[in-house]
C-alpha cells in the first residue's frame, strides 16, 4: 500500500533509528522539566519519570504494528482507513503540527539564549541563520538528517558527566520518605513527563526510510531505555540538589546546576552547556521540517526543497511574532496536548481500527 518504496541508497541502518527518535526527545524539555513533574508528585516524580517511559514501549510497539500492516508509513494508514479525501485532511493535519513544533523548538532555544546569554540578540537574526542551517540539512536528505541525529547526540554526550559536580551538593535524604505521594499524584506527574518525552511519533513517518525495520525495533527500544534513564538520573540528580521550595522557583534547573561547574579552562559551564544544545537541538528542526515537508511533497505533490523553504518562512514568522515567555509557554503547552493526544489517543485508535478493518477485509 505504500505510495512507491524507498530506494535503498535512500534509507538507514536499522540502529540509526534509535538516534533520529532519541534526538527528537532530548530537546527543551531536559533543561526544566524536573520543576514541571514535581509539582504534583514532589520528589516522587523520578517514579512518575520511569512510569512515563515504560508507556511509551507499547505506543512505539503500536507504531511499529501500524507500518507493519499498510507496509509504509501513517500517510498510507489514514488514506488505507478513511479513504483518499479524507485520508488526506487528516494527514494535512501533520503539517501544521511539525510546523508549530519547529517553530516552538525554536523559540525556545531562542529564549534560553537571549535569557542567559545575549540579552539583545535579535529573533529574526538568530531564526534564520538557524532555519537556514535546517533546511540545508534537509536539502541533503533523509540520511543527512539522521547523521545529524547521530551527531547531536554522540558529540556532546560528555555533558551527562558535567553532572557529577552537583552530586557533591547533594542531599539524597531529600528524596526520602519515598512513595510519600498517592498514585494519582504520581499519575499527574507521568501525565507532565510524558509531554517531555514526545516527539517519538516521528517513526510513523520516517518507517520507509528504515532498511530492513523489523531490525531496528531492539535497537528503538534501546534508545527510548536511555532517554529514560537520562531524564531519571535528571531527575533523581535535582531533586538531591534542590529543596523543593527552591526547585518550584526555578524554570531551568538544569542550567542551574551548571552554574557550580568548574573548569581551568571554562569559568561560566552553562554557557558551554547551552552552547553545545544548540547543536543538540539541530536534529529536532531539521526532522520537524524534514517531516512537515515530506507530508506536504506526498499530499499535494509539491517539490520537497520549495516546500521546506515555504515552511522554514513560516516558522520563522512565528519565532519572531512570540518573542516573549508568555507568549512560547501558551504555545508550548497547545503543542504538548495535541503531541499528547496524538500518541496516546489518536495512536490507540488507529492501530484498532486497523485491526478490525484488516480482520473483516479476512472474511
Amino acid at each position: 500500500m505504500m505510495q512507491g518504496s524507498i530506494q535503498e541508497r535512500l534509507q538507514i541502518s536499522p540502529f540509526m533509528a534509535a538516534y533520529v527518535i532519541v534526538s527528537m526527545q532530548i530537546g527543551i524539555g531536559v533543561l526544566g522539566f524536573q520543576r514541571i513533574i514535581a509539582k504534583d508528585a514532589g520528589t516522587d516524580a523520578w517514579i512518575s519519570v520511569i512510569g512515563a517511559g515504560l508507556t511509551i514501549h507499547i505506543i512505539v510497539w503500536m507504531m511499529y504494528k501500524i507500518c507493519e500492516t499498510v507496509n509504509g508509513d501513517i500517510l498510507d494508514a489514514n488514506v488505507y482507513l478513511f479513504g483518499k479525501i479524507i485520508g488526506n485532511s487528516i494527514n494535512t493535519f501533520f503539517i501544521f503540527y511539525y510546523t508549530v513544533t519547529c517553530a516552538g523548538t525554536l523559540g525556545g532555544l531562542y529564549e534560553i539564549i537571549r535569557t542567559w546569554m545575549f540579552q539583545s540578540l535579535s529573533p529574526f537574526w538568530f531564526g534564520a541563520v538557524y532555519l537556514l542551517l535546517g533546511i540545508y540539512i534537509v536539502f541533503g536528505g533523509f540520511r543527512t538528517v539522521a547523521g545529524t541525529s547521530f551527531f547531536g547526540m554522540v558529540i556532546p554526550f560528555y555533558l551527562l558527566f558535567s553532572f557529577g559536580f552537583a552530586l557533591q551538593y547533594g542531599d539524597f535524604t531529600n528524596l526520602l520518605p519515598i512513595m510519600d505521594h498517592s498514585f494519582i499524584e504520581l499519575v499527574k506527574g507521568g501525565y507532565h513527563m510524558s509531554l517531555s518525552y514526545l516527539g517519538y511519533g516521528i517513526l510513523l513517518f520516517f518507517y520507509p526510510f528504515i532498511k530492513n525495520p523489523e531490525q531496528s525495533k531492539k535497537f528503538v527500544h534501546i534508545g527510548l531505555l536511555s532517554t529514560i534513564f537520562i531524564y531519571t538520573a535528571l531527575a533523581v540528580i535535582t531533586f538531591a540538589y534542590f529543596p523543593l521550595g527552591l526547585l518550584e522557583k526555578s524554570i531551568w534547573a538544569t542550567l542551574e546546576m551548571w552554574k557550580i561547574v568548574r573548569l581551568p579552562i571554562i569559568e561560566r559551564f552553562e554557557y558551554l552547556g547551552i552552547a553545545n544544545w544548540t547543536l543538540i537541538m539541530l536534529p529536532s528542526i531539521a526532522l520537524s521540517l524534514w517531516a512537515a515537508s515530506r507530508v506536504t511533497k506526498r499530499i499535494f505533490h509539491i517539490n520537497q526543497k520549495k516546500s521546506v523553504i515555504f515552511i522554514a518562512l513560516v516558522c520563522l514568522v512565528i519565532v519572531v511574532l512570540i518573542p516573549t515567555r508568555e507568549r512560547l509557554n501558551v504555545l508550548f503547552n497547545y503543542t504538548a496536548i495535541v503531541g499528547f493526544s496524538l500518541a496516546y489517543i489518536y495512536t490507540p485508535l488507529l492501530y484498532l481500527l486497523l485491526l478490525i478493518k484488516k480482520k473483516v477485509k479476512a472474511e
